[in-house]
């Protein structure tokens, strides 16, 4: 399967983070787990960039535990979705579809409220006092690439930190960068925002 942009940058290493060494936590990592842990839903917009500076746009929702559904800009036809169990990937121009589970995935980390940050995540310098850099690597086995999330600090965001997005890093120095904006947080989402039509049982619409 062609696997979605996006989805390459969300899943280039399953068990990544969930791999990581145990780190006590540091203040930085007690404010992005109050951030994570306050945050029930998101809306946002989106930015994903490839290593070759071509970008797409599209809008983001989240919903606690486990649901997220990354809609690309109009004329893309892919789709991400996570249905609280499974993430998906949908590709409606060649009507074909992959699922894998959220916990092997790094947006485990943004969708599990009960997620033990201290032994999944590290801070790392960000060069800035109101930006948090989080990143993951499974130091055993370094060919499946690293992410880092990157958290802005931003008074009246839930834990005082705001998510602006993320960084993979793949086995071949592929980065894809997704960006976020618009952040929105706690407002109600509907259910039925996660639900997708299968493209091999009908048509190419999403």
């Amino acid at each position: 399967m062609r696997v979605p942009p996006l989805a390459s940058s969300m899943l280039v290493a399953p068990a990544l983070i969930a791999s990581a060494p145990p780190q006590a936590l540091s203040p930085d990592l007690m404010a992005v787990q109050a951030h994570l842990r306050g945050v029930q839903t998101m809306t946002a917009d989106f930015t994903q960039t490839d290593r070759n500076g071509r970008t797409l746009t599209g809008t983001l929702q989240l919903k606690k535990p486990g649901k997220v559904r990354f809609q690309y800009q109009q004329g893309v036809p892919l789709l991400v979705v996570g249905d609280g169990k499974a993430l998906t990937m949908i590709d409606y121009s060649v009507k074909q579809v992959s699922r894998w589970p959220i916990g092997n995935t790094p947006l485990a980390l943004l969708l599990d409220p009960n997620k033990d940050i201290g032994r999944v995540a590290r801070t790392i310098p960000s060069g800035s006092p109101g930006l948090i850099l989080v990143a993951g690597q499974d130091p055993k086995h370094r060919e499946y690439g690293s992410i880092t999330v990157a958290f802005r600090r931003q008074a009246g965001a839930p834990g005082a930190l705001m998510l602006d997005g993320w960084t993979v890093l793949d086995a071949q120095n592929n980065r894809t960068t997704v960006r976020l904006s618009n952040q929105r947080f706690n407002g109600p989402i509907d259910d039925s925002a996660f639900r997708w039509v299968d493209p091999r049982q009908q048509g190419p619409r999403h």
